[in-house]
């Protein structure tokens, strides 16, 4: 039934009742969380249990690193992929909020709001950007959840600075072992393919920003696949925030870096999620190789889905962190 003068639907003003119930119960205790943080924090609370909300912090380099920084409880730590920023973790961070989590997510050097920074773009200094910003906010027991290059992250920062400090690690269609084809990696990538990236970010960055999520990244290239316009814009709007000359040596860091020691020296219970049909990081050189290397390993895969799964299929991908952390 249409209300002619106001051009609404009674199914309109159903639905929309139903969302402002839904927002009425959830932002309320989001809000509290946030409210008890803050007022901790401005009591002069630590901020090692107590969030005060995102903010700049300069490593010993001078490169300014943003992160966000939300709720208390046990803290979990989200690593982004490349070109991306700590905005790709919105679905993740809001879920682990609401289940009393504290939870942190940075954007790396060169990435998002950090320094547009010409160098340090490799894995040893993005490790170490973590483990200063850790130190600063006094994270422990945390586990750490890194997503593609964030997956290499993961590796080398718990590998090289996280004794006593990760509780757990997750890497979700994650680079490491090495994605690069080599003598001992016969099954990866031919140079050829980074090169190519390479020559696209230089030529015209913002016509493959498109391009790129709008096919492969997302799995939006597959027969069938329900397309989304707003995806692919929030993809290219974090890609086109970050500096063009981290972004570029930055594929150097996701395809040669050599992550073998790194998995081998991991310590804490590891979970390897990967879709099957990840056209960006094939999971056969990647995740099956990994849980080889892994002392604590548990591999999880999903078929057919996408290298973005976990924005494509967050309520799945959550659903199974929270299951491991809570394990």
């Amino acid at each position: 039934m249409t209300d002619e003068k106001n051009g609404t639907t009674r199914r309109g003003l159903i639905t929309t009742g139903a969302m402002a119930a839904a927002l009425a119960v959830t932002l309320p205790a989001l809000a509290a969380q946030q409210t008890s943080a803050s007022t901790t924090a401005a009591a002069g609370g630590k901020s090692d249990g107590n969030a005060s909300g995102s903010g700049m912090f300069t490593v010993k380099d001078g490169t300014q690193i943003f992160y966000k920084d939300w709720g208390s409880g046990q803290p979990i730590v989200f690593h982004h992929g490349w070109p991306l920023s700590s905005d790709d973790w919105d679905a993740q961070m809001l879920f682990f909020l609401s289940k009393g989590f504290r939870v942190i997510a940075h954007d790396r050097r060169g990435h998002g709001r950090s320094s547009q920074t010409a160098v340090g773009n490799e894995m040893d200094t993005y490790a170490a950007d973590v483990a200063e910003l850790m130190a600063h906010l006094n994270i422990r027991n945390a586990v750490h959840i890194g997503h593609s290059t964030g997956g290499g992250e993961v590796a080398r920062y718990v590998a090289r600075h996280g004794r006593g400090r990760v509780a757990k690690a997750v890497l979700i269609g994650a680079v490491p072992p090495i994605m690069l084809r080599t003598a001992k990696n016969p099954g990866g990538i031919p140079m050829d393919v980074f090169d190519g990236l390479r020559k696209a970010v230089a030529e015209n960055r913002t016509q493959f920003y498109r391009e790129f999520p709008s096919g492969p990244f997302y799995g939006f290239n597959r027969p069938g696949a329900k397309v989304s316009e707003a995806i692919i814009d929030n993809w290219w709007r974090q890609g086109m925030n970050g500096g063009i000359k981290a972004q570029y040596d930055c594929i150097k860091a996701f395809s040669e870096t050599d992550f073998t020691d790194d998995l081998k020296n991991i310590e804490v219970p590891t979970l390897v999620l990967h879709g099957e049909d990840d056209q960006i990081v094939p999971i056969a050189d990647s995740a099956q190789l990994s849980i080889k290397l892994l002392r604590h390993g548990t591999l999880k895969t999903y078929p057919g889905q996408p290298h973005g799964m976990c924005t494509t299929h967050g309520d799945v991908i959550n659903a199974d962190l929270l299951a491991f952390i809570k394990a």
